[in-house]
């Protein structure tokens, strides 16, 4: 990857993330950017990585780790539950960052109660 571009890739993301539908930005903790939809986070934002539900489960999740054991690894905390981190500086082609953040969204999404799910009448 270029140098400089780590950056913009970083704003595509965060802005292909924000355009999702019921997409909003937070800052829960300090230094940490976030994208929620409803009250759940989908994507965590970062300047060198993401964080991403990757599956609903950490055996199918494990699959980022290995197609990609230098850019992938177990998210702290949460990775249990199928979160991942995946660097955008590596060898992750930026399309599949951008379906990771959709796949991240989707799943989110399928567990909100029905009323709170973007396009919905509460």
């Amino acid at each position: 990857m270029a140098q400089g571009s780590g950056r913009s890739l970083a704003a595509r993301l965060r802005a292909a993330a924000l355009a999702l539908p019921g997409a909003w930005e937070d800052s829960p903790w300090d230094g940490d950017t976030v994208a929620k939809v409803g009250d759940k986070i989908f994507v965590f934002l970062g300047d060198d990585s993401i964080g991403v539900k990757s599956a609903r489960s950490r055996t199918e999740a494990d699959e980022w780790l290995l197609r990609y054991p230098d850019d992938a690894s177990v998210m702290a905390y949460i990775g249990r539950h199928g979160w991942n981190t995946l660097r955008t500086t590596g060898a992750i082609d930026p399309d599949e960052l951008l379906e990771a953040i959709e796949t991240s969204y989707e799943i989110v999404v399928s567990g909100l109660p029905r009323g709170k799910r973007p396009g919905t009448v509460g």
